[in-house]
Parts: C-alpha cells; sequence; structure tokens
C-alpha cells in the first residue's frame, strides 16, 4: 500500500515549510531530518528509554538524613 502523496511547499520567512497530512502524522513532537540525494527524509525521535536516562544521572554525594522508623498514620480513602 502506497502512502505517497502530493503536497505543496510554501514559504514562512526564510524557511521553505510543508505540512504533513494527519495520515502520515509522526508520534511525538520532535523529528530528525536528513538529506539523501534529492529526497527528504524525516523519522520520529524515539524518546529514551528509562534504563539510558537512568544510566546519565550522576550519584549523590551526601549521606542521606536519618528517618524514624515509626509506621505511618492509617488513613481513609
Amino acid at each position: 500500500m502506497s502512502t505517497a502523496r502530493q503536497i505543496r511547499l510554501f514559504r514562512n520567512g526564510r524557511r521553505q515549510e510543508v505540512r504533513i497530512p494527519r495520515a502520515l502524522e509522526l508520534p511525538g513532537d520532535r523529528a530528525l531530518i536528513r538529506k539523501d540525494g534529492n529526497c527528504l527524509i524525516i523519522e520520529p525521535l524515539a524518546k529514551p528509554s528509562l534504563l539510558k536516562v537512568l544510566a546519565g544521572l550522576h550519584p549523590i554525594r551526601e549521606p542521606f538524613p536519618d528517618v524514624d522508623s515509626q509506621p505511618a498514620d492509617p488513613m481513609g480513602l
């Protein structure tokens, strides 16, 4: 099944822009664009995984304060 569509290019100041039809919409709010010969290729940027985000965090160097070992007060929900 072909998803190719003919669209119009237009100018907005110094930029050339294109509106992406809803049927070809990409997920998310960021994308990567690259040129391959005469073709422009637009790919959605994948969100980083939680493990990758956690791996980039620096260890906490300060000691944690002592916490009282008392049971929590019961709550009615």
